[in-house]
């Protein structure tokens, strides 16, 4: 198990949607990345190799396997950075993933396909009739959603070009 460190001592108490309920990431702190667990639902932020903080998240609606095209409801597997944000999303704050990166294009044009590129992360929908939506059940079309509580720590935690893994 890898232990929580303080980064420039700013852990302070989590919210209560983070899986880890004792330590959380300070929203003036940044970390130098972001490991995202697809098979356990798990967004984490990290800073010298150390997990500060892990969120539940929700993925595509069909999730399981690598991103192939667009509208396939898949999450996306591989290296990536976040390359811009989007504060007024149609969701509650938006961190654009580079996804698709020079493999995925390769394989996308070796079968001839559009490997779609609007993959994000990403709060709760903001339209009222989707406010029932949460990080229980998969339902995105192949983004990462989080709770706006742990969008607002990850905004801020987060710089543009900070390096994005997603595992299986």
């Amino acid at each position: 198990m890898v232990l929580a460190t303080a980064v420039a001592g700013a852990l302070v108490p989590a919210s209560a949607d983070s899986i880890d309920s004792n330590l959380a990431l300070a929203s003036h702190a940044r970390v130098d990345a972001i490991w995202i667990y697809k098979g356990e639902r798990v967004l984490t932020l990290v800073h010298k190799g150390e997990i500060v903080s892990r969120y539940p998240i929700a993925l595509g609606g069909d999730p399981v396997g690598p991103k192939k095209r667009e509208g396939d409801r898949r999450t996306p597997e591989g290296h990536y950075t976040i390359d811009w944000r989007n504060p007024d999303s149609r969701f509650y704050k938006a961190l654009h993933i580079s996804y698709p990166n020079e493999s995925d294009l390769r394989v996308a044009e070796r079968g001839g396909i559009n490997p779609g590129g609007m993959v994000m992360i990403h709060g709760m929908p903001s339209a009222p009739e989707l406010a029932w939506l949460d990080t229980r059940g998969d339902w995105t079309d192949g983004c990462i959603a989080v709770s706006n509580d742990a969008m607002d720590q990850i905004w801020g935690a987060v710089a543009d070009g900070t390096p994005v893994i997603i595992k299986p």
